[in-house]
């Protein structure tokens, strides 16, 4: 594994992704923390991609909890089948638009804690609605994050959770709000899996990857 970088590396590293994308944003489509939640829920194995192209006429006609539970499962499944796992999602979305309804007024709740009550939601899931709708600094770790964190030295850790406790006791604060959307997009377009694209990257400099491509 990695050796961990010190601070002074990490806040080079962070002001560069800050300054080349000040804003990042996740690319999974929503119009509400609803839609972002089902949108999570249902990407797990597959690509943000498949499940935009599954969920654009979904949610126009079912952006709440209540208006999903209308669509029925079968229904549902008929929006989503493109996507891997397809009748299981249905499944937990079903029963995770009842239980919004039936325990948190309809609403999608802001704890880590309430959301991984409901059926598909995780601690990574949690985090990613955390984040993304309510702007809280949530480290959602999926394979580009565990990557890139233990490829560069950024955020080096064994499993999924080590991983999220290294960003979060090592990333400068200022940058924590972004982090891990910062390192997803460049797990996905630079430090990808197979050949990392190491003479474009703008975190060179500081990357611990003894393996460096040309």
């Amino acid at each position: 594994m990695t050796a961990q970088l010190s601070y002074a590396p990490l806040k080079q590293i962070f002001a560069r992704f800050a300054e080349i994308e000040p804003a990042p944003k996740g690319e999974l489509e929503h119009v509400n923390a609803f839609t972002l939640l089902v949108a999570v829920a249902l990407s797990a194995q597959a690509t943000d991609v498949g499940v935009n192209k599954a969920t654009r006429a979904l949610f126009q006609i079912a952006d709440t909890p209540q208006k999903m539970l209308d669509l029925g499962e079968e229904a549902l499944i008929q929006h989503i089948k493109t996507i891997g796992l397809y009748r299981n999602k249905a499944k937990n979305v079903t029963k995770l638009s009842r239980l919004l309804i039936d325990n948190f007024g309809g609403e999608v709740p802001s704890s880590r804690a309430a959301l991984v009550t409901l059926p598909g939601v995780g601690r990574k899931t949690a985090n990613v609605v955390l984040s993304m709708w309510f702007h809280h600094p949530a480290q959602a770790v999926d394979t580009h994050i565990f990557r890139v964190g233990n490829r560069t030295g950024i955020c080096p850790g064994r499993d999924e959770t080590a991983v999220e406790r290294a960003i979060e006791d090592h990333v400068p604060v200022e940058y924590q709000q972004h982090a891990h959307h910062w390192l997803i997009l460049h797990g996905r377009y630079i430090c990808v899996a197979r050949k990392p694209k190491c003479s474009i990257c703008p975190i060179a400099d500081w990357c611990l990857y003894p393996e460096k491509t040309a």
